[in-house]
């Protein structure tokens, strides 16, 4: 008798795990909305994982250097991987390209798609907005994932009738490389989505981690306040920024330092984040604005791409 209730137990746990999987959604088809740096990187991989893509931006001129940026990484992804066989490289090239198309009418290419990813300008009522409208015209099926690396993303699915069918897929850049995918989900995601997109960073190539709707997520929650606690260190004058720089690169072994690393990042950037999440916390310590950070910002030196911001890169 022991031996049939196990079988049983077996049997219908097993049917119950297929059931399950029967009903995740198999992502094939991915529509990316923007084309800067993370929006083409993110059509770049799902290309060359054997998905279809359309990448939306506003203009043709946008999309048209986005899918220039993205042959040029293909390049030197295939010369790496395939270094013995360059005619494979080609292919591997050509194959991927064909498999982007672009738009600049999001709402006629959403009917059909199984997954839209934004990554646009760090802007909730932009956000907002745009998932409204698409929410219109999108099918039933569809998931919406944003790649926000600072907003809740809550207050983004609010803006649909699809709050179970959204979550964050948070990538990091330059995501040909980088490995990690943050899968947010909030209190309204349903497991089947999050699994549906769990599956999906894995097809990639990609480790995805989960973690709930919170400030952050877990790489910028850490993150975010060790260089904002680097640039007290030097407001206070306990140590100059190069001697805090060093002292990380050759103490903790880290690849760059956190003044290095803010100007790469860009300190406009990490001032919308700070401010963000002093506006959700005014309380909490770590999230205080910095005075020589919002001084920068003021007067244009935002860090590497502006040619100055803690360091001088001219």
């Amino acid at each position: 008798m022991a031996f049939v209730t196990r079988q049983f137990v077996r049997a219908a746990s097993s049917s119950s795990t297929a059931s399950a999987s029967a009903k995740k959604i198999v992502i094939k088809h991915v529509t990316v909305i923007g084309g800067g740096l993370m929006g083409a990187g993110i059509a770049q991989v799902a290309a060359a994982t054997g998905h279809t893509v359309v990448l939306v931006d506003q203009t043709e001129d946008i999309l048209t250097k986005s899918k220039k940026g993205i042959e040029e990484s293909l390049r030197k992804v295939a010369k790496k991987k395939f270094a013995e066989n360059p005619k494979a490289g080609e292919e591997f090239v050509e194959k991927t390209l064909s498999s982007v198309s672009i738009s600049t009418d999001a709402a006629s290419v959403v009917h059909s798609t199984d997954l839209v990813v934004e990554a646009i300008v760090e802007n909730l009522e932009v956000k907002n907005e745009l998932f409204k409208r698409l929410d219109k015209f999108a099918a039933e099926h569809t998931v919406f994932a944003s790649n926000t690396s600072s907003l809740q993303i809550t207050n983004i699915a609010n803006a649909t009738t699809r709050q179970d069918r959204f979550a964050g897929l948070h990538f990091f850049n330059p995501v040909p490389l980088m490995k990690l995918v943050e899968v947010i989900k909030t209190p309204m995601t349903s497991q089947k989505t999050f699994e549906s997109l769990i599956d999906f960073s894995k097809t990639l190539g990609k480790h995805p981690v989960s973690c709930k709707d919170s400030p952050g997520f877990i790489v910028n929650r850490l993150l975010v306040p060790y260089l904002m606690e680097a640039v007290r260190l030097y407001e206070r004058g306990d140590a100059a920024k190069e001697d805090i720089d060093v002292a990380m690169k050759l103490g903790a072994g880290y690849p760059m330092g956190p003044f290095e690393l803010l100007d790469y990042i860009g300190l406009d950037t990490m001032k919308f984040i700070v401010d963000g999440w002093h506006e959700l916390d005014a309380q909490n310590p770590v999230f205080q604005p910095s005075a020589s950070m919002n001084k920068l910002v003021a007067e244009k030196k935002l860090g590497k791409k502006a040619g100055e911001g803690f360091y001088k890169y001219k």
